[in-house]
């Protein structure tokens, strides 16, 4: 049995993986989305400074002209808007002739380092710009976009511009700084948060724990009131109800099976040892001897009974009890059982009945299907009082045999009829005789074995119809089978 603190240990070890594993899972949720957010911002900063450049480069072209001392700048250095868009073209700025010569520079570029003509005449023969990065002396990075430019008299020169991007640099290292620094602080109020959440999502498992503590034989019927969250831990709740119940409910059959075992046991025994002792003591003769043998006998024969179907039924329960299945005739099966009950039908002055095919062959035990048969006919029989009637029928079918026992007799009470298959249970009766309740429970267990069902309809004062169905056996049924047989009725 688990003990309160091993219980408490355990919940406190789930809650604490719970706990853990949201932690870890969202710390390396946050990390990522760092990191994922900052390549975005790094990538979104290099497009701007790249449309910025591409920009400038076309204002270049513009101001950019061939004279009679080569190329150099032409503007008007009198309107504001031309002077400050070539001032910032040319902070950071080279030209170069096709075969790498340098023509003219900013000092910011030629602190950055003039493009070796080697790199130059590379970047001109792939006719595509080039973006790079370069740094210089001072550790202010710079992007610089370089390609051919061709003048308004189709003389081609290397031109390169650039832009410092030590702004955008500093933005994100910033942002990468500011969002880490609080990565902790979040880390540890989330860790506080699962470790909470994870003790309430917990609260049903701790009142499952709880209530399975409390349980002993006397207070079965414990049940754990539901959340209504419909979610895993109400579907738990809920398993652990019904089982509770159903223990509950296997437990008070359990009793009751006891105390009618403990009765019927009680009887015969008492009956045997009232017997051995009048003879041992009064008996003279011979005869008397034999008359109180016989009567022991009894006795024990019903011990033997009652011993037997108890375990049968443990047998059946268990699974030791296997059937023996071969194809049988059904028909011929339940005409010879209904011929041997006529003779108890006839002296309780009940009569006896039967609608029979000449042939229905079922894949079967005969044992246990003889078994089922007989308790439904012998039930059936003695509890229908004199001038009754009980009908036995047998539908053949493509798929199912139908077998129905029907009598007019006192009939079963609805409040009974659910509970009627159950283990060791009885219908009140004023019977001395009405045995321990398992001859119905063998037949739903020898229907259900063969893959059947059984099934009831009563009605007090007018009779009962027990209705079993079984598979067939998937032989055709002949056309002169098809009529049923009535079963001759013996003359009272």
């Amino acid at each position: 049995m688990i003990t309160p603190g091993k219980a408490l240990g355990w919940t406190r070890g789930l809650r604490f993986r719970l706990a853990l594993s949201y932690l870890i899972f969202f710390s390396i949720l946050l990390v990522l989305l760092g990191l994922l957010f900052r390549q975005v911002l790094s990538g979104t900063f290099q497009a701007q400074m790249e449309n910025v450049l591409e920009e400038e480069w076309g204002a270049a072209k513009g101001y950019l002209r061939t004279g009679p001392e080569g190329p150099n700048w032409f503007y008007d250095e009198k309107d504001p808007d031309e002077s400050f868009t070539v001032r910032r073209v040319q902070r950071v700025y080279m030209l170069a002739d096709t075969q790498g010569n340098k023509l003219q520079d900013s000092a910011i570029y030629d602190s950055l380092g003039i493009d070796p003509p080697a790199e130059i005449r590379s970047i001109l023969q792939s006719g595509k710009p080039a973006i790079r990065v370069r740094t210089d002396p001072g550790g202010v990075p710079y992007m610089i976009r370089s390609g051919l430019w061709v003048d308004h008299d189709g003389h081609k020169y290397y031109l390169a511009i650039g832009r410092a991007v030590d702004y955008n640099d500093q933005v994100i290292k910033s942002f990468t700084l500011d969002y880490f620094s609080w990565v902790p602080l979040v880390i540890v109020l989330s860790g506080v948060l699962g470790w909470f959440l994870a003790g309430r999502a917990l609260d049903p498992v701790n009142s499952v724990a709880e209530a399975a503590q409390k349980i002993t034989h006397s207070n079965l019927d414990v049940q754990i009131p539901a959340r209504n969250a419909d979610d895993e831990l109400d579907r738990l709740i809920e398993a652990f109800n019904h089982m509770m119940t159903r223990l509950n409910h296997s437990f008070e059959q359990i009793r009751q099976f006891s105390t009618d075992v403990s009765h019927e046991l009680r009887t015969p025994l008492t009956v045997v040892r009232g017997q051995l002792e009048v003879a041992l003591f009064t008996a003279q003769t011979v005869d008397q001897y034999r008359d109180a043998m016989a009567d022991a006998l009894e006795g024990v024969e019903r011990l033997s009974n009652i011993v037997r179907a108890l375990l049968m039924l443990s047998q059946a329960e268990s699974g030791q009890l296997a059937l023996q299945k071969t194809e049988i005739d059904l028909a011929d099966l339940v005409r010879d059982l209904v011929d041997q009950h006529q003779i108890p039908a006839e002296a309780e002055g009940v009569r006896l009945s039967a609608a029979i095919p000449s042939n229905c062959s079922v894949s079967a035990d005969r044992i246990q299907i003889e078994r089922l048969l007989s308790n439904l006919l012998g039930n059936a029989i003695k509890y229908t009082p004199a001038g009754g009637s009980v009908q036995v029928s047998l539908i053949p079918g493509v798929d199912q045999v139908k077998l129905i026992v029907e009598d007019t007799g006192v009939g079963i009470s609805p409040s009974h009829l659910p509970h009627i298959f159950d283990r060791f249970y009885r219908v009140p009766s004023a019977d001395a005789e009405k045995g321990l309740g398992l001859g119905l429970s063998f037949v739903a267990w020898i229907a259900k074995a063969h893959g059947g069902t059984v099934s009831v309809e009563s009605t007090l004062q007018e009779g009962t119809r027990f209705t079993v169905l079984l598979p067939s056996a998937r032989w055709p049924v002949l056309p002169h089978e098809t009529p049923a047989v009535p079963v001759p009725e013996r003359v009272h």
